[in-house]
């Protein structure tokens, strides 16, 4: 692809990422306990039908700086057991208020370092899960690992747990850049965790990097990537470095040391692109690459790719998502809900209420489509307006309407290459994917830009 300066000094602006429409930054206080109890009684009715469950663990044995989550730094085991205890009791509320006919086909622990806690506490709430829900036979199970705190007793443990899905934050095979930015190496090597997690039986294994970091070079990118290639797992992420020092304070320290500067990162990630197409894996949605054969792959083929908080998934698995623990966030068919983000004002109202809801926003009809037509750029970097607006029982001129549709803004991104639009339809080419977010942003008739408050789109 031909990316120069001009390019990213043209497309490389401040957006949303789109992982919720409306973003988070849209969440207010206004949205009650009250709102949240009637919201998970009218998901009943909303749709899609099945369940995704999010358990987050905000724990970490310690802080990586580059990291943008809600953690806090190792706790006693009293505090722990008390966060374990308020998870219990979050979920058996909202357990009682769904409809126990429905499946649940997705459950994802993320942090935090969920593996970082001991597995009896993992084991705990995976058993409770089974008390309160009904899973589908084929549910996907899955965790985001540190691979510094995973051993091979643990893989086989979340095996006996039911656990068939395992992500690992490897982030770079360079030891300084790991230790610049204050993150433990792997314990063991990662390729032998791969093939330990093959012979377990589990499937579509991640290995996340990130790019954009310090120390970070086009050369020894190029050699991370060549090394997680010959690796081979399902699936290969790399993340760009979202620099968000006014939210995330720590991240100023990687400034003195010094970042990629947008040209670098930009070369990084298409230098891997070509690396892994090479090597036979597919491109998918945003900074994702897949194996012929894996779900993701197939579901971006026949356009039915999804994605949420959690990452990407396909149609079948995907599901509203009802999150448990400080910050979580429940992702409705109507509405959005967060949780406290700091974990003693999360026990203490779990404890107190069963619920502990910080902010959250509702969702009218139109911003519901507006959600859609965002979710099939970003996921499948096509826009059918015929259909979207057939399924919200629109016509095409109102989509447009409800979209402050106008075709004159998209003409540069035509001219440049990025995207077709033709007969109601928007398609982004191969180097188009590069600027989904930014053809999002022009279908988001809520959006009123400014210079740090989003992260940059390229």
């Amino acid at each position: 692809m031909d990316i120069n300066a001009e390019f990213l000094h043209k497309y490389n602006v401040s957006g949303p990422r789109y992982t919720s429409y409306p973003p988070a930054n849209f969440f207010n206080q206004g949205f009650t306990t009250s709102d949240y109890l009637g919201e998970l009684s009218a998901s009943n009715q909303q749709k899609p039908e099945n369940i995704s469950l999010y358990i987050h663990i905000p724990f970490c044995p310690r802080r990586c700086h580059f990291c943008g989550c809600s953690t806090v730094i190792a706790q006693r085991k009293i505090v722990v057991e008390r966060y374990i205890k308020a998870l219990n009791t979050e979920m058996e509320l909202v357990a009682s208020l769904l409809d126990s006919s429905r499946r649940v086909t997705q459950i994802h622990w993320g942090g935090g370092t969920p593996n970082s806690i001991p597995m009896n506490y993992i084991r705990e709430i995976m058993d409770r899960i089974r008390v309160h829900f009904t899973l589908d036979k084929n549910a996907e199970i899955a965790m985001e690992c540190s691979p510094a705190y995973l051993d091979y007793k643990h893989i086989d443990q979340l095996a006996e747990m039911g656990f068939n899905r395992i992500s690992l934050g490897i982030q770079d095979f360079r030891e300084d850049v790991l230790t610049v930015v204050n993150r433990e190496a792997p314990r063991h090597p990662v390729k032998d965790i791969v093939d330990y997690l093959r012979n377990k039986g589990f499937r579509g294994i991640n290995l996340d990097f990130i790019y954009g970091l310090p120390l970070q070079t086009l050369e020894s990118f190029h050699s991370t990537i060549e090394q997680a290639i010959a690796i081979r797992p399902d699936r290969i992420v790399t993340f760009s470095y979202a620099h968000v020092p006014w939210v995330k304070a720590a991240q100023k320290q990687l400034e003195d040391i010094g970042l990629p500067d947008a040209n670098d990162k930009m070369n990084m990630f298409l230098q891997a692109t070509a690396q892994l197409t090479e090597a036979g894996y597919c491109p998918i949605g945003i900074d994702h690459f897949t194996l012929p054969d894996d779900d993701l792959t197939k579901a971006f083929k026949n356009k039915r790719l999804h994605r949420n908080f959690q990452g990407y998934c396909t149609l079948e698995t995907t599901g509203q998502v009802y999150a448990f623990g400080s910050s979580s966030i429940s992702q409705l068919g109507g509405a959005y809900a967060q949780n406290h983000k700091e974990i003693i004002r999360y026990m203490e109202a779990i404890e107190t209420t069963g619920t502990a809801i910080d902010r959250g926003y509702k969702l009218n009809k139109g911003e519901q489509v507006v959600r859609a037509v965002i979710n099939s750029i970003m996921c499948n970097g096509l826009l059918q307006m015929d259909e979207l607006s057939g399924e919200f029982g629109l016509s095409v001129n109102e989509l447009k309407e409800l979209l402050s549709f106008d075709p004159s803004k998209f003409e540069s991104l035509i001219s440049d290459g990025l995207m077709q639009l033709a007969d109601n339809q928007i398609r982004l080419t191969e180097k188009g994917f590069l600027c989904a977010r930014n053809i999002a942003m022009i279908l988001d008739p809520a959006l009123k830009s400014g210079e740090g408050v989003y992260s940059k789109t390229v």
